[in-house]
């Protein structure tokens, strides 16, 4: 007999492109527009006990396009559109700064599930690209992929798990653990969202 199997206890979000529409290295609280059902999927896992936190790489800090009083401003919307939110974990570096947090390395993902007292196994990461799975994996958490415009076909089609939408996702969640080779959605939402070659 398979011994019982440990609830899920929090999904972390990667935030722009996932949560809230992507504004590259936004700086501005009012250009924070939220992705449909966003509020709703949050709100969903916030009423089934489940902790709920973002994960996001802010490297317009490292190359001074933004400061790190801009990307606070910008969640503290993001979390009263959204949230809120049980922990936030930023990473201000730049993609040479050999940063141990900055997805895909897993730090963020480690972090986060410490600050809400649960392991990374018990932890389900949410993003629109391939470096969010890495991340989720090498922390030992599952990933679900989002497609939007800017993923890439390739990062498609080696996430573990794909869903249309934020809302398919957090559903899939709270049916159960997501397993390798089941996906949470209607397969051909991962043609749906490839673009031409």
């Amino acid at each position: 007999m398979k011994p019982a199997e440990r609830p899920l206890k929090a999904v972390l979000f990667d935030r722009d492109g996932t949560l809230v529409h992507d504004v590259p290295y936004n700086g501005d609280p009012e250009r924070v527009r939220p992705v449909d059902g966003a509020r709703e999927a949050v709100a969903l896992l916030r009423e089934h006990g489940i902790r709920v936190g973002v994960v996001t790489n802010q490297s317009g800090v490292a190359r001074g396009l933004i400061g790190d009083g801009d990307v606070r401003r910008v969640n503290r919307r993001v979390d009263e559109l959204v949230g809120p939110f049980d922990v936030w974990a930023v990473c201000p570096h730049g993609p040479d700064d050999g940063c141990h947090c900055r997805k895909p390395q897993p730090g963020m993902v480690l972090w986060a599930a410490g600050r809400v007292c649960t392991r990374p196994a018990d932890c389900v990461v949410v993003g629109d690209i391939g470096a969010d799975m890495e991340a989720a994996e090498r922390a030992g958490a599952h990933g679900i992929l989002v497609p939007n415009d800017r993923t890439r076909p390739e990062e498609t089609a080696a996430a573990p798990h794909v869903a249309p939408d934020l809302l398919t996702a957090v559903r899939a969640v709270l049916e159960g653990r997501p397993r390798r080779g089941r996906a949470p959605a209607d397969e051909r939402t991962v043609d749906r969202h490839r673009r031409p070659a």
